[in-house]
């Protein structure tokens, strides 16, 4: 699993027993895993359509950095779903999963639209991820 972003754990982000109030977290995990996920499918032009279960493992304070973790598990025509897990940078203590997020591409009038990497693998599409990054360098 890659690592993509961090955020700092400030005051404003936490609950009254003074750790990362969940539903930050989830925000937080929300937004980050739409841009990963409209990057690999090409758009920013999607919404997120499934969280499933969600593991909060252990737990953040204020001052740490947390960081998120992507991988794509699924491809449909029109969604993607990705696998996420943010974990504390220094510790790499597991803080939050959520095996499955689905995201789903649209067109301008709002309905569903098959994005760039339909009908891919998801092998197929890590190696065109990887190609790309390899021209990018």
């Amino acid at each position: 699993m890659k690592y993509y972003s961090r955020h700092f754990v400030k005051p404003g982000d936490l609950n009254p027993a003074q750790r990362l109030f969940g539903g930050q977290a989830l925000a937080w995990i929300d937004e980050e895993a739409a841009i990963f996920a409209g990057c690999q499918m090409g758009t920013a032009n999607i919404v997120t359509k499934l969280m499933s279960e969600i593991d909060f493992v252990s737990s953040a304070v204020c001052g740490d950095i947390v960081e998120f973790g992507f991988e794509v598990v699924d491809i449909g025509r029109t969604s993607l779903t990705v696998h996420c897990e943010m974990r504390n940078k220094q510790t790499r203590d597991l803080i939050v999963r959520v095996d499955r997020i689905v995201f789903v591409a649209l067109d301008a009038e709002g309905k569903p639209t098959p994005h760039k990497k339909a009908g891919m693998s998801v092998e197929q599409a890590a190696n065109a991820a990887n190609s790309e990054s390899r021209l990018a360098s």
